[in-house]
């Protein structure tokens, strides 16, 4: 890693900065970590947006049970800092997408989102995965939100709030970590089921087609480079889906 990508983590909002290294913690802890190729050597992208200077710095893995492990950091400026992270299953694990965006600022967190959302056909979380979340303590936050139109691919674990504080930030990242702990646990103890593979893309392209739907991230990248390089980015890089078997 250049010295420039490696600064971008220090120039992040404290929680982003914590909740990043949490993740890769948790991949390097539990999981079997290999590289993961991205498209057009986008491992590092930089661009204005409205004459401020714009960066992201993406991290690839893969796993056996993972088909790609994805951390994105990004800055606009001074005023905006945002985490991105999903953990796309391999088409024959039968395992919920893990996903994770923190975005803030100015020292303020205004959004923090995190989530299992079931690929299965009914909808539903594997049964480990629903015990596992169900024996969670509960938390409170005082500013709740709400989930976007198209947030229908997501759990009734599913957690978005606006922290309201530095204790409610440690919180939320707290509850990624737990996240984390029984995804990775879960899924290195899960077999293989070639059978579901129809049934898992199907999940996989439901969850993908949705988040397609943010028009807000959408717009940011248009503005900063171009619509055509964002169509490609957000489908080639943010949710992108495994070729047919």
């Amino acid at each position: 890693m250049t010295s420039s990508t490696s600064s971008l983590h220090e120039q992040l909002h404290p929680a982003i900065r914590t909740l990043a290294t949490v993740i890769e913690t948790s991949w390097h802890q539990y999981l079997d970590l290999q590289p993961y190729v991205l498209p057009r050597d986008l491992g590092y992208v930089e661009g204005r947006l409205e004459g401020e200077r714009l960066t992201i710095e993406n991290r690839c893995y893969q796993t056996r049970e993972f088909r790609k492990l994805h951390l994105e950091m990004a800055k606009v400026g001074v005023g905006l800092d945002i985490l991105h992270c999903v953990m796309f299953p391999r088409p024959d694990y039968a395992l919920p997408m893990f996903g994770t965006d923190l975005v803030g600022g100015r020292g303020q967190i205004s959004a923090a989102i995190a989530d299992l959302s079931p690929t299965n056909a009914d909808a539903s979380l594997p049964p480990a995965y629903q015990t596992a979340l169900a024996e969670l303590p509960a938390l409170t936050f005082a500013q709740p939100r709400e989930l976007p139109q198209w947030g229908s691919i997501f759990s009734s674990f599913c957690l978005f709030v606006r922290p309201g504080d530095a204790a409610e930030e440690t919180q939320f990242v707290e509850r990624v970590a737990a996240f984390l702990k029984i995804h990775c646990q879960a899924a290195i103890a899960t077999a293989p089921t070639p059978d579901r593979q129809a049934e898992i893309l199907a999940g996989q392209h439901r969850y993908c087609t949705n988040q397609l739907q943010n028009d807000k991230t959408r717009r940011v990248l248009e503005k900063a480079f171009g619509q055509d390089w964002a169509d490609f980015y957000m489908s080639n890089v943010l949710f992108d889906l495994p070729n047919p078997a």
